[in-house]
């Protein structure tokens, strides 16, 4: 089985208050980007690669692409203003001839992916056409709502994570609904919910976590070092 993937790299991560891009961050001497394309980079079932980027960083994006010898594998796309935006842009990079193969849009600073479940997912996708990556809450959540407060049913909440994956044409077609509709989803999925078609969940792990504060870099550097130990 082949999937294309959509690696979204233009936000700017200001949370991470690290004054450039957070996938330029270096993880052991790796920029951060450079951990989460090897993922895809070394599993056999992905077919390309498209990194959307911020058009200003093009030159450094680049740069580390020929440095690790992967130009043949990634294509460059401009991210828009909004992640939404950013998601449609790659979807209308990929070329005709791998609309028929299931695509998958990825954080690019979610960089502890697991290949089985890239794999999993993949399987999901083909057969249930929207799938996506996720892990059964575990704290206890809260609904605020003027002064009164609830607690939700653990059970039935689950985290998302990414990578989300799709047929070609039903992620064309939520994306471009939500242009005419000018709704603004949180995530891939959410704009498929929206035209009321099933999504299946792929049970994820807890160490595909999305690098956002700093506090998020040390732990990721712990993580690896205990892979480079084990």
């Amino acid at each position: 089985m082949k999937y294309n993937v959509i690696v979204l790299a233009a936000g700017q991560g200001k949370r991470m208050n690290a004054g450039q891009n957070k996938q330029f961050i270096e993880l052991l001497n790796k920029p951060l980007i450079i951990h989460t394309l090897e993922k895809f980079i070394h599993d056999t079932w992905c077919r390309h690669i498209y990194l959307v980027i911020n058009p200003n960083e093009q030159q450094e994006m680049e740069a580390l692409i020929t440095e690790y010898g992967w130009q043949h594998q990634i294509t460059i796309v401009y991210g828009g203003s909004e992640r939404q935006e950013s998601g449609y842009n790659g979807l209308c990079a990929i070329k005709p001839e791998s609309h028929d193969q299931i695509v998958m849009i990825h954080d690019g600073a979610r960089p502890f992916v697991k290949q089985a479940h890239l794999h999993e997912l993949a399987k999901v996708a083909q057969e249930k056409k929207a799938a996506l990556l996720a892990v059964p809450v575990t704290d206890t959540i809260k609904r605020k709502q003027g002064d009164r407060i609830d607690t939700l049913d653990r059970s039935t909440l689950w985290a998302a994570q990414t990578p989300q994956a799709f047929s070609y044409d039903v992620i064309l077609r939520a994306h471009e609904t939500a242009q005419t509709s000018q709704y603004l989803g949180t995530d891939d999925v959410s704009l498929v919910e929206a035209l009321d078609e099933p999504v299946e969940i792929v049970h994820g792990s807890y160490h595909n976590v999305k690098l956002t504060t700093p506090e998020d870099i040390m732990r990721a550097e712990m993580i690896l070092t205990q892979k480079e130990e084990a």
